[in-house]
């Protein structure tokens, strides 16, 4: 079982940047893929980016493509989302998940959730 807490969400004014952090525990963090996703007032959850075991294969939903950039650090059981020009269209609660193995990008794929970090960008 892995267990993960995501954190660094937060209220940013357009354009500006937020990092967060998802923090795993109870497995071997090396052996899953992680995913990133969000969910907006009103609106399906969506795919933002996943990264493979790795680190070397990456993905990204083409509404961040260029803004956002996801990261892991293995030794530190840790995956990051650096969200950079943020706009108040990315305003939602954001969730990292994990699998084991293979990225993919269908929320329905992934096994492990964190309880979700809040991001509101103002305009």
């Amino acid at each position: 079982q892995v267990q993960l807490v995501e954190s660094g969400g937060g209220l940013v004014q357009a354009g500006g940047s937020l990092r967060l952090s998802c923090a795993a525990s109870g497995g071997t963090f090396s052996n899953v893929a992680v995913g990133w996703f969000r969910r907006a007032p009103g609106k399906e959850r969506e795919f933002v980016a996943a990264i493979g075991r790795s680190g070397g294969s990456t993905y990204y939903a083409d509404s961040v493509k260029g803004r956002f950039t996801i990261s892991r650090d293995n030794g530190k059981n840790t995956a990051y989302l650096q969200m950079n020009s943020l706009k108040p269209e990315d305003t939602a609660v954001y969730y990292c998940a994990a699998r084991s193995w293979v990225v993919v990008m269908s929320p329905k794929e992934y096994n492990y959730w964190g309880q979700g970090t809040q991001v509101t960008v103002s305009s």
